[in-house]
């Protein structure tokens, strides 16, 4: 494979990123440098979706789309982010289009925090077969995981989205900040609420979560 011109190596050091590399043999239209790209970073991406949207399926069909965006647009990434920054804003753009083509199908149906959430029985079946822990505690965090994840589709999308990306995906303010295009300031602030409400939620099903 070719090596990475001198400007590349420059920019590279600056993101300080472990991509850098096959990200620039992408542009040149080197396919397996992006799939090295896409295996990197499919778990943390499809956990991003599904947590957005919270069901299997439709977080499979988002990430593949993700994927084709960002391969199909990446002579256009600028390197002044993360890759995983850079993608997992095309994520977040496939996921808000759509929630918002799903409530315009249903008609904006309110979440019920009674509803069960559409976690896949997948999670629950790896963790099974990988031993250490018994099937009953294997159910118990997959129904808590479920709880948490109708309490995180009840919250508005802008309050779901920060919780997710901070919360979850462990983004920096910085990085949530350049995805979301607003100031770290009004990032903690929407944070804040998201992190409440997110415990209103839990208090109805949980309550004292003392």
């Amino acid at each position: 494979m070719p090596d990475i011109p001198a400007q590349g190596d420059a920019r590279n050091r600056i993101i300080g990123d472990d991509d850098a590399g096959f990200v620039a043999r992408s542009r040149q239209g080197d396919t397996e440098a992006f799939a090295v790209l896409v295996r990197r970073h499919q778990k943390k991406m499809f956990n991003m979706a599904c947590r957005m949207i919270g069901d299997y399926d439709e977080a499979c069909d988002i990430v593949q789309e993700s994927f084709i965006s960002a391969y199909r647009a990446i002579g256009n990434f600028r390197g002044d982010s993360r890759f995983s920054t850079w993608l997992g804003g095309i994520v977040l753009n496939q996921a808000r289009n759509h929630l918002r083509q799903k409530n315009a199908r249903s008609g904006n149906e309110e979440i019920s925090l009674d509803q069960p959430a559409g976690v896949s029985e997948k999670a629950l079946l790896n963790t099974i077969r990988s031993g250490g822990e018994s099937i009953i505690e294997c159910l118990e965090k997959k129904e808590l995981s479920a709880k948490i994840q109708v309490c995180i589709n009840a919250l508005d999308g802008e309050q779901r989205e920060v919780l997710v990306l901070r919360d979850i995906q462990e983004y920096s303010y910085e990085e949530i900040g350049d995805m979301l295009k607003l100031p770290e300031g009004t990032v903690k602030s929407r944070l804040f609420r998201a992190r409440n409400a997110l415990k209103e939620g839990l208090l109805k099903i949980f309550g004292d979560l003392r």
